[in-house]
This record gives C-alpha cells, sequence and structure tokens, in this order.
C-alpha cells in the first residue's frame, strides 16, 4: 500500500471533486486559474496517486498560485512553507514551547509535584510549524501543503523533507513518529536558483511551467483584472513578451503582466503606448537597470503593434 494513499471518505470526497483531468481543469478555471494540458495532467496526478509535485519555472509564471487554485477547489486549507536559506525544523516543522515549559516546572514546584521528561515533552508542548500542521490536518480533505521555493533551502532541509514527501509521516525524537491519517496533498516550487538533490525529484511527480502562449496570457491577465479590454490585454501580452526577448535581467513573469494591466487599467488608458509605458513601467519591471535597458531599446518598440 502507498504509505502517501488518502483512504475512506476522504478518498471518496477527492475523486467526487476531482474524479478526471478534464474536470480539474475546468474547476481551476472557476477560480481564475487557466491550466494548459500538461499542467493539468500533473497536478491530477499528483492529488489522485497520490505524489508530490514539483513545480519548476521561471518567477512569476503561476507556480505558487497554482497550490492555492488547488486548495481553493478541494475547499481545503493551504499551508505554506516559504524557505529560506538557513530554514531548519524550528521553523518548519516544529519547536518546544520553552515559556509554557518553565511556567509548568515553577508551577509544579510551588505545589510540591514534580513533572516528568514525558510530560514536558509531550504533545501539548508543542508549537506546531507548517510541516506538522499538514500532517495532523483531521480532514475532512488532506490540506495542500505548499512547499515554496525550495531552491532558496540548503541540502540538509532537503535530506530532512524526504521521510515527509515519501511516507506522509516525520519523527521527533521525544515523541516519535507522527504519521498522517490525511496525507496532504504536497507542492513543491523552485525558480531554479539551483539543482535540487535526485533524491527529492525521485519522490516526485515533476512539471515545467513555461511562459504562457501570448493568446493563453491574455485570457489569464483579462481573467484577473476584470473589465480589461482585449485589445489593452493584447497589447501588455505582446510588449511583456518583448521584455523577456530583451536582455533585461529579471524578465517580467505572469503576475507581472497581470499588475501591470491592473495598473493601466485603474488609470483609464485605453491604448498602450509611449507614454502610458513610460508612467507604468515600474508595474512590470522591478529593476532600475532593466528599465534601463528597456528605454534604451526603445518605448516604441516595446509598444508597437503585433507583427
Amino acid at each position: 500500500m502507498n504509505p502517501r494513499e488518502i483512504t475512506g471518505e476522504a478518498a471518496d470526497e477527492v475523486r467526487r471533486l476531482v474524479p478526471d483531468v478534464e474536470t480539474l481543469a475546468r474547476r481551476l478555471a472557476e477560480v481564475d486559474y487557466l491550466v494548459d494540458d500538461g499542467l493539468a495532467t500533473s497536478m491530477f496526478l499528483s492529488v489522485r496517486l497520490p505524489q508530490p509535485l514539483l513545480l519548476e519555472g521561471e518567477a512569476g509564471v503561476g507556480k505558487t498560485e497554482a497550490a492555492k487554485a488547488l486548495a481553493t477547489v478541494l475547499d481545503t486549507p493551504l499551508i505554506r512553507l516559504q524557505c529560506y536559506e538557513g530554514i531548519d525544523a524550528a521553523e518548519a516543522l516544529y519547536e518546544w514551547n520553552y515559556p509554557r515549559q518553565l511556567l509548568s516546572i515553577r508551577l509544579a514546584d510551588s505545589s510540591g509535584s514534580t513533572l516528568g521528561e514525558e510530560e514536558l515533552f509531550g504533545p501539548d508542548y508543542l508549537i506546531r510549524r507548517p510541516l506538522l500542521r499538514a500532517l495532523e490536518h483531521p480532514g475532512p480533505r488532506p490540506a495542500v501543503l505548499l512547499i515554496d521555493e525550495i531552491d532558496r533551502a540548503d541540502d540538509d532541509f532537503e535530506a530532512f523533507l524526504l521521510e515527509l514527501l515519501a511516507e506522509a509521516s516525520v519523527t521527533i525524537p521525544e515523541i516519535g513518529t507522527i504519521k498522517a491519517t490525511h496525507p496532504p496533498i504536497i507542492v513543491l516550487t523552485s525558480n531554479r536558483t539551483r539543482d535540487l538533490h535526485d533524491a527529492v525529484k525521485r519522490r516526485c511527480l515533476y512539471h515545467w511551467i513555461d511562459y504562457p502562449t501570448a493568446q493563453r496570457e491574455v485570457a489569464i491577465v483579462r481573467l484577473r483584472v476584470k473589465g480589461a479590454s482585449e485589445t489593452l490585454a493584447v497589447a501588455v501580452a505582446n510588449a511583456v513578451s518583448r521584455m523577456r526577448e530583451s536582455d533585461v535581467q529579471k524578465p517580467p513573469g505572469i503576475a507581472e503582466a497581470i499588475d501591470w494591466l491592473a495598473a493601466l487599467d485603474l488609470l483609464g488608458v485605453e491604448r498602450l503606448d509611449v507614454a502610458a509605458a513610460e508612467l507604468t513601467l515600474g508595474s512590470v519591471l522591478k529593476y532600475g537597470e532593466d528599465q534601463e535597458v528597456i528605454r534604451a531599446g526603445g518605448l516604441e518598440q516595446l509598444v508597437r503593434a503585433g507583427d
């Protein structure tokens, strides 16, 4: 039996909400997240096998949003662990509530009683961090655990995650092994600032999220910026595509395209021209050097009509 398998009522609920790839894609679209066939299939398999899903791609292509949308579709909590350099078990899994332990010891001393180690290091004194909260989620459906930007963490942290990824369990030395009754649906994201260890990849399904086609990007940004004109959305998508093909250090992602369209729409811009682009360039390019690269290439070229 797969140790991560979802069983009983939880499995029935998941099958009802995600019976097939097409239904998942449709329900994701209903919560404003558009997917292509490849991503829809990867997300479906992750939920139904079940198996952790590793999403890689450039910043801003929608990796984090995929996990958020999946949690919404499943009507279940999203539990997010944001990774960073130096993260360890105390931030990710648990730590002991030392002030509460000290208070309990003092109260016991004042009453003439004693506290055993097994009492002080029990579940009541645990501060539960995201990984442990995901494992202990009571249902009725499994939580979606988002381990965001795992490439920012180090090799030791990757090794620490292996038991969780493979067995839906963790070991706390003072308590023992804690195994999920409703194994979480795990989504890991990486901007590929470094390669992840093979041991992590072996435990995961893998999908690379690329920049969308211009047509799909128009659909995405219009879905997120309600009421924006198709003409303006097309102009934004074309201009963002040219930025990605330029020499900017940080090519804008879908999130930046949405921000730019929202800014233009709020300002009442009906047509993307040089003046509008100059005023709002900070909505899409977040580095001064990148803005200078685009200006040097000519804003007229940036906002020209599609070829």
